[in-house]
């Protein structure tokens, strides 16, 4: 016998709880958990980010100074040359990624002897430690026993071995070189599984109308595979916009401030120079940085993407 239905139109199970009120109380613990491991430090970052908080000089206090931590922001050059670093990291490192991603997913897509061997070789990378793997690269790109090095040298490149992580030249295209190497079959691996959902009907008709292979992608894969590019470009773009470990390990943030990114630069002045109040309004600009971005994917790449 089915619960009976009140006059609002929802079930009650004898003289218990409705099915809304059911799910509230189950849903209940689960919002409590988020308010405290994620909204209550936002908001304790915001409050702190208005007072002036260093550790250097406790008898100073906490005096309340409103958006004087902002105001400086903006005018604080080391920060405006962290976010043209995390900026130009970003997107240079995941549009690289998204070609060679795309074109990594199209090879994988295609059937060839040995091609569940190649899908796993392809994940290697990702699957690597991000610590772990800079550390690798340290040691390609080292001055002096650097592999990297010796394969350009000895291919006549170069005629002498190039400090790539300690020169401000170098050192940011380097920190990028990894994370491509790194996080390309990420979005592969994405941009593969929205492969598998196109049907090979649409395919097999455009080749019997003489569509070439070109014109394919553009008018078949391209379309239907949009929704699965803006997913994985959010993903990703958010990734890089917050890296830390990856140029943390590779560079330290140097060669100076060659490679300093946003996170980075908030580290510092949280950790080392224990300023607390203008950490954390370092904290809450790389924040609305990051909000900025989603925000633009999913309003503007979103809505072009629906039509």
């Amino acid at each position: 016998m089915g619960a009976p239905v009140t006059a609002g139109g929802k079930t009650r199970r004898g003289k218990g709880l409705s099915e809304s009120q059911l799910g509230r109380v189950l849903v209940t613990p689960a919002v409590i958990v988020m308010c405290a491991v994620v909204f209550f430090p936002i908001l304790a970052t915001v409050w702190l980010s208005l007072h002036k908080y260093n550790l250097k000089y406790p008898y100073l206090g906490q005096p309340f100074v409103g958006l004087d931590n902002y105001v400086k922001i903006l005018s604080d050059g080391r920060f405006l040359n962290s976010l043209k670093v995390t900026t130009l990291f970003t997107v240079s490192s995941v549009s690289v990624e998204l070609v060679l991603g795309m074109a990594i997913a199209l090879l994988l897509n295609r059937p060839f002897k040995g091609r569940g061997l190649v899908r796993t070789a392809v994940l290697v990378p990702w699957a690597l430690t991000t610590v772990v793997m800079a550390r690798m690269w340290a040691w390609i790109f080292n001055s002096e026993y650097g592999v990297f090095n010796a394969i350009l040298y000895g291919l006549g490149f170069i005629d002498q071995y190039i400090p790539w992580v300690a020169d401000t030249q170098f050192a940011l295209w380097a920190a990028m070189g990894a994370d491509i190497w790194k996080t390309t079959p990420f979005m592969a691996l994405l941009l593969s599984a929205g492969l598998q959902t196109i049907p090979r009907e649409l395919y097999e008709a455009s080749m019997v109308d003489g569509a070439s292979g070109w014109k394919q992608f553009w008018s078949i894969t391209i379309p239907i595979l949009k929704p699965t590019i803006l997913v994985a470009l959010l993903f990703r773009t958010l990734d890089a916009a917050r890296v830390f470990d990856l140029l943390f390990v590779l560079t330290g943030g140097g060669p100076g401030f060659a490679t300093e990114s946003l996170s980075i630069y908030t580290y510092r002045s949280l950790f080392v120079n224990l300023d607390f109040g203008y950490g954390s309004a370092l904290a809450v600009a790389t924040f609305l940085y990051v909000m900025l971005i989603s925000f633009i994917y999913i309003k503007v790449l979103g809505a072009r993407t629906e039509r």
